[in-house]
């Protein structure tokens, strides 16, 4: 990754985001013109488009045997710094995504890590000062579906409610133009853990030691308690409104629940019955992740390996959003992080929090208790 300050940066682009978060956070609002949350809501879009992204390739035909290379470069065109989270950067690679990839009109799959993270801290962000570019050069093809030859049409895209890390700032998407890449198709590189040993029914990659692997027997165990618990729930009560349903699942329908009851069916039959691998190599800051793809091999980070056993973003709970991402299980995604976007997932938009890995995992913690 690179950063260089750009002299010719959007003076009046910066000087309007500026006057409305001034005039958003000292002036009193004229009720005639504007009143104060209008107001705000204008600051926050002027805001989140301060930044622009812009893709560019070296070659427009590659070889089967080449990287799919794409350069991202995103520019803060304000007056004033801007901070940006890093995971929806690609600042250390593509771990979301970011690129909307199609071939013939249709979109190709994402097929990269899907992570469980912690709350986004300081050191998750990048800032670019006034004028200042970020880039990075990536290689399309590690994380998306590129096996058929023929031209590819690339966009990056994000919300600036993720890019900035504030649930607040609206605005619609940021998007940079569009590359074409003529590409002779290849094979999708699967991700593969070490050398492999064998602990009773559950396998650990080579990376993973004697301490780490007891603990991690627990944590199955764990895992496998907190599936069963839900699926006896969810299987042995009426269907229903019930606390526990909606404030991890939203606003009752038997629809909601049938979804909610076969995605623990299956995600208790894989703890049970199906041969997972963890693996110990991951030294992100983040508690682990998966290919949805490639069951049932689990990837455990450092955040891991502090959390409890049990209880809220434990351990086994940790174990239980990433069993839920195989797309054999209940092919989850990552619509939000931590206990209160769930929380407010599920109020706003219950169709989603039924497909958040995150969800899943709180209805199975089940910490604090509910009926």
């Amino acid at each position: 990754m690179s950063k260089n300050v750009r002299g010719g940066f959007k003076w009046m682009a910066g000087w309007l985001v500026g006057a409305s978060l001034i005039g958003a956070c000292g002036a009193p609002a004229d009720d005639s013109t504007m009143n104060g949350d209008a107001l705000a809501r204008e600051s926050q879009e002027l805001a989140s488009k301060a930044v622009s992204v812009r893709l560019s390739t070296d070659k427009a035909i590659i070889g089967a045997n080449e990287k799919a290379s794409v350069t991202i470069t995103l520019t803060n065109d304000s007056r004033h710094a801007v901070k940006l989270l890093k995971w929806y950067t690609p600042a250390e690679g593509l771990e979301e995504e970011l690129l909307q990839v199609r071939f013939a009109g249709t979109p190709v799959a994402f097929q990269g890590p899907h992570y469980k993270r912690p709350a986004a801290q300081e050191k998750d962000y990048i800032t670019l000062e006034a004028g200042e570019s970020t880039t990075s050069t990536v290689d399309v093809g590690e994380v998306y579906d590129l096996s058929r030859t023929g031209q590819y049409i690339i966009r990056f895209t994000v919300a600036p409610k993720q890019l900035h890390g504030n649930a607040a700032l609206q605005g619609g998407t940021i998007e940079s133009n569009e590359v074409s890449l003529w590409v002779e198709g290849r094979t999708l590189a699967q991700a593969r853990p070490g050398d492999v040993v064998t602990v009773g029914s559950i396998s650990f990659s080579g990376r993973c030691s004697t301490t780490q692997q007891s603990t991690l027997l627990d944590a199955i165990n764990a895992a496998s308690a907190m599936a069963n618990d839900s699926n006896a729930y969810l299987t042995g009560n009426t269907p229903s409104g019930t606390p526990r349903y909606t404030t991890w699942f939203g606003a009752f329908s038997s629809s909601g629940w049938s979804t909610a009851q076969s995605h623990f069916v299956k995600i208790k039959d894989a703890f049970d019955t199906k041969p997972i691998t963890v693996d110990c190599g991951c030294k992100k800051s983040y508690y682990a992740y998966v290919y949805p793809n490639q069951p049932y091999t689990i990837y455990v980070c450092n955040a891991f390996w502090s959390a409890p056993m049990t209880g809220t973003d434990s351990k086994g709970g940790t174990l239980i959003h990433e069993m839920s991402h195989f797309t054999v299980v209940a092919g989850t995604d990552d619509h939000v992080y931590g206990q209160a976007g769930a929380k407010n997932l599920a109020l706003t938009n219950p169709t989603n929090a039924l497909d958040n890995a995150d969800n899943h995992e709180y209805f199975a913690e089940n910490t604090p208790f509910l009926q």
